[in-house]
Parts: structure tokens; C-alpha cells; sequence
């Protein structure tokens, strides 16, 4: 926890920024400022919602988040990590801190479209087709181990992700609201994969990454499993609904409300287009990229209690809301080069407005 904030009475601790590694050794960490700490009753309740996923979950406090980030944003979440760091029961809880419905999918190489969307179903008895909702249809999905389906299925998702609608039939049906695709994937085992086209991840608000823990949280993950922890039974582990969607919608409102001077958004702006003059990338950050480090980095602010972005807000969700925007060269991959130094090497190029 920032020290600035510690003796605040009356006001929850600002969550942590979604960067990469450790966020308070983090360039471009929000910094302690002189102004007041602006507490609502939904921003407690969306940091109560940290509070029930640390139930569950030891460490990946900036995953907890950048999704609770990616549900203020109305945005979608792809996480990355080795296998066994928790990413599916990281969801999982989420989901059960929240009352909020929630569909899980594996994802198979062989799932059909129709096994997302849904599908129409021939009823013998009214001898009429009526329309059978798939698991798209929830407020959160968890879409395990996306690269492992065929792109077809794949790219079923993509009406759902940027629409919020799927059409069957030529009929479209609108999602439930609020609607947020949770999809993990692991950097390793490729075989048998089929790697996110450029224009899926772009749907994706953040990518996270979870990093293994470190030496004391793989004490304390080892402990609680001594002590009867049970994955599979989240209830047992204390986890209840402490949000709903009403509270994020009062939460959504009052992000809105967040200021954003002229010289931050030249500062996004800025940022994303260095990335397209960058001799390592070979795909810069769209216009769709630039609006998405905007929202991130106005949900940060509103989460760190303040009612206006800072360049340092900005900065804290450049790796986590561009990584994977951008592309690199194959000769800048053969030096070893990663879109991780690629975007340190732009937030030290361009100018910070002061």
C-alpha cells in the first residue's frame, strides 16, 4: 500500500495499477498528490471487491485490478500465464465477489460457433425452429484457453466482444449488460494452437500478464492448502458478493465524471503515435488503442480516489492496455527485442506535459 494513503481515515486503499512485474517498482507508478481522496459508496464497494478475491487468490493484485479496470470501461480482459498460476480461479472469484452471472467455456479444437452464440433448434412438436441461447449470453465469460479453438470459432466472438449483440439467422440479440469476455491463454505449448488474429486482440481492452509468485505468497499459497483450502469451494473460502450491477453502473457514472485536461489527451495521442513511427513495430496502436488507454486510465484515476488523469495514470496502463496492440519486426524479434522495452523505450521518448 502507498504510504501516502495509509493514514486516511474513513477511505479504502487505492488499488494497485495493472502493469507489468511488480507495480511499485513500475515506471511511471501514480505518485501521491496533495489532493483529497473522493470516496463514494461504489468505489468501496469495488475495492471490497479486491478484498474478496484476496480470499482465493494470493498476490496478482494488479490482475485483480486491471479487471476490475476492464468491468468500469465496459472493456474485455485477456489474461496470459504459465499453467497453475491461477488464472481460472481468478475469474472465478471475481465472478462469486460479484452478483453477476457467469458462463465458463473450454475451449476445444472442436467447438463450433454455435456452441458460443447459440444455435436454432427444429421443435418436432410446434414444428418451428426457436433460438437455443448459447454461454455468450451471461455478464461474464470465461473463455479458458481461447487459442486452442479454430479461428471459426474464434471469430464468432467478435460481434459479441464490439457489438454486445450476436446475430443468428440474420436476427440480431442483444447481450445481457454488463457484458465482459474473460479469455486466458498460456505462453507456452503452442502446439496445437491457433494464435489471436491482430484484429481479435484488438477487442481486448487489457492483457494481462500474471507472473509467477514470489517466495513468500508461494509460502502463504501452500499454507492455506495445508489448511484445507478448497479451489472448488470459493464459499468455503469465505468468498461472498459484496457488488452488483447496480453498483458498477453508479461506478461507470462517476468515471464518466473524470476529467481529462487537453494536454493528457495529447499525451495519449502522443504515445500511440510514436508507436506507429517505431522502427521495432511493424503494426502501431490504432485510434481504437488511443480511446482505449484513455478509459483505462480514467478508471484508474476515479479508483485512486481522484476526479482527474495525470500523465502518471497514463503511464501506469501503457504496457497493460497496448502490449498487445502493437507487432513487432522479425528482425527486432531475432535481437531479442519485446513489445515490453519497445513501449519503455516510447514512455521515455516522448515529452511528459508538465
Amino acid at each position: 500500500m502507498n504510504p501516502a494513503y495509509q493514514g486516511a481515515p474513513g477511505h479504502a486503499a487505492p488499488v494497485q495499477a495493472p502493469g507489468y512485474g511488480e507495480p511499485a517498482q513500475q515506471p511511471g507508478a501514480p505518485v501521491p498528490t496533495a489532493e483529497p481522496i473522493v470516496e463514494s459508496p461504489a468505489r468501496r464497494k469495488l475495492a471490497g471487491v479486491r478484498a474478496e478475491v484476496a480470499k482465493s487468490v494470493v498476490g496478482q493484485e494488479a490482475a485483480v485490478t486491471g479487471l476490475v479496470i476492464a468491468l468500469l470501461c465496459r472493456g474485455h480482459v485477456l489474461l496470459e500465464g504459465v499453467p497453475g498460476v491461477a488464472k481460472t480461479l481468478l475469474t472465478r472469484t471475481l465472478g462469486a465477489a460479484l452478483d453477476l452471472e457467469m458462463k465458463r467455456v473450454q475451449f476445444t479444437p472442436d467447438l463450433m460457433p454455435g456452441d458460443i452464440t447459440g444455435s436454432l433448434i427444429y421443435d418436432a412438436r410446434t414444428a418451428e425452429f426457436s433460438f437455443r441461447e448459447g454461454p455468450v449470453f451471461t455478464n461474464l465469460m470465461l473463455a479458458d484457453e481461447i487459442n486452442r479453438t479454430p479461428p471459426k470459432t474464434q471469430a464468432s466472438l467478435l460481434e459479441a466482444m464490439e457489438e454486445r449483440q450476436v446475430t443468428v439467422d440474420g436476427d440480431p440479440r442483444p447481450l445481457p449488460d454488463p457484458f465482459v469476455v474473460i479469455a486466458t491463454q498460456n505462453p507456452v505449448e503452442y502446439e496445437g494452437t491457433y494464435p489471436l488474429p491482430e484484429a481479435q486482440l484488438d477487442r481486448f481492452l487489457l492483457k494481462l500478464i500474471l507472473p509467477l509468485p514470489g517466495r513468500s505468497e508461494e509460502i502463504e499459497i501452500i499454507n492455506r492448502h495445508a489448511h484445507a483450502f478448497d479451489p472448488r469451494d470459493l464459499k468455503a473460502a469465505g468468498v461472498t458478493e459484496v457488488a452488483d450491477a447496480d453498483d458498477l453502473e453508479a461506478a461507470r457514472a462517476e468515471v464518466a465524471k473524470v476529467q481529462v485536461g487537453p494536454e493528457v489527451l495529447a499525451y495519449i495521442v502522443d504515445i500511440c503515435r510514436a508507436t506507429r513511427t517505431s522502427p521495432s513495430l511493424s503494426l502501431g496502436v490504432s485510434p481504437r488503442g488511443a480511446t482505449a488507454l484513455l478509459a483505462t486510465s480514467r478508471a484508474w484515476a476515479w479508483l485512486s480516489g481522484r476526479t482527474f488523469v495525470t500523465p502518471d495514470d497514463v503511464k501506469s496502463l501503457v504496457h497493460p492496455t497496448l502490449r498487445h496492440r502493437v507487432q513487432l519486426r522479425a528482425e527486432a524479434e531475432l535481437e531479442g527485442v519485446s513489445a515490453e522495452t519497445v513501449l519503455d523505450g516510447i514512455l521515455g521518448s516522448v515529452p511528459v506535459p508538465r
